[in-house]
């Protein structure tokens, strides 16, 4: 984490044990990030005093920032106020990480996800040959074509590629080259035809098919 951990109190006695268990929970968190994915953490503990009642709740307020600019909150209360005040708060504090954990994960997993697409290289559809079950595709920024077989065409979906087919793929070098190992569809613009019957492709400008 690149700053460090803070802790503040309200209507709360700072104690040890409290200290303790919210970095062994700050731990837990950490195993769900990768190398500087958690930027900060934040703890609020509280107890409500304004409430007229014999015993007063517990607030636990947790909240984390990620690169991005990114900053996630969570809170708890007991659902039921307890007579053994310190085993109530340890359960909030739980509750309050327990839910960051959850939220931690899901967002950086989308976010994680989000950026393998955009690492994924592209390409279009430049021949395909439904009866043999192979195709090409190129690259907008190469002339070299990639052989693709229908089995690495993802979803079962090798009979919806055509001729300028937006594609995304992962190559590997095969003994004849560059081949696709996975093919799966971004877009299927498909392909028109001129007046003369010629078969044209909506590609990005620059582009030539072989």
């Amino acid at each position: 984490m690149q700053v460090p951990l803070e802790i503040s109190y309200k209507n709360v006695e700072k104690l040890d044990w409290i200290e303790d268990f919210i970095h062994r929970q700050v731990e837990r968190l950490q195993r769900y990030t990768r190398e500087r994915e958690l930027i900060s953490c934040r703890v609020a503990v509280e107890q409500d005093h304004s409430r007229q009642q014999q015993a007063n709740p517990h607030h636990v307020r947790v909240e984390v920032s990620i690169p991005g600019k990114k900053r996630l909150v969570t809170s708890a209360e007991p659902r039921q106020v307890q007579k053994d005040s310190e085993n109530e708060l340890r359960n909030v504090i739980r509750d309050a990480f327990q839910a960051m954990e959850k939220r931690l994960k899901k967002t950086l997993d989308e976010r994680r996800r989000d950026t393998k697409s955009r690492e994924e290289p592209r390409a279009l559809v430049t021949r395909i040959f439904p009866e043999e079950g192979f195709g090409f595709l190129k690259e907008t920024v190469s002339d070299e074509e990639i052989y693709f077989h229908q089995n690495s065409v993802l979803h079962d979906d090798f009979e919806r590629l055509s001729v300028g087919t937006e594609v995304r793929y992962e190559a590997v070098l095969g003994e004849e080259g560059l081949q696709a190992s996975t093919v799966q569809i971004v877009g299927k613009p498909g392909s028109r035809t001129s007046p003369e019957g010629e078969e044209l492709i909506d590609v990005p400008e620059g582009w030539k098919a072989g």
